[in-house]
């Protein structure tokens, strides 16, 4: 299996499918790729407000990015430390491919690893079913977040 090394972090394996690669690291490691697709996503496609978009949490999170067999950046997500799965994004490009699964079992993994009872996440609602069918449930009532509808989900391991 290939390593995923960057700075002086300890090394990752990298999740290799036939489709794409993941690495997972820190945001030093991995903000130019994963920037490129947020903005792209949430800013250029959803019209999220760019301040919105990059917090001060990214400092903090475990990302994840995942790559084509080209080696371009199509897909992203955050674990952040109190269990939180966010900034889940796919370029349009590579939707429907799985790597948007592909991303989510990663980071459902790290937080496994680490110790974590269970993970949350805040979903656009449309994209509720996706994360029902990794065995997220959802826990509450629908709310809106940048103008987009979200809700609350849940997956205790």
């Amino acid at each position: 299996m290939r390593q995923s090394c960057f700075l002086q972090l300890a090394c990752t394996p990298m999740t290799n499918t036939a489709k794409h690669d993941i690495r997972t690291g820190d945001w030093t490691a991995l903000n130019t790729d994963a920037k490129l697709i947020r903005f792209e996503v949430f800013v250029e496609e959803q019209k999220v407000p760019a301040e919105l978009e990059m917090d001060h949490m990214d400092a903090v999170c475990l990302h994840a990015v995942a790559y084509d067999a080209s080696g371009t950046p199509v897909g992203t997500g955050r674990l952040l430390p109190d269990g939180h799965i966010g900034r889940m994004a796919v370029r349009q490009v590579a939707r429907g491919s799985g790597v948007g699964g592909a991303l989510l079992q990663v980071l459902m993994a790290q937080a496994r690893a680490r110790g974590d009872q269970q993970v949350v996440l805040s979903a656009q609602s449309h994209a509720a079913p996706f994360y029902e069918r990794h065995g997220f449930a959802i826990d509450g009532d629908e709310f809106f977040e940048a103008g987009i509808a979200h809700i609350n989900m849940q997956y205790t391991f």
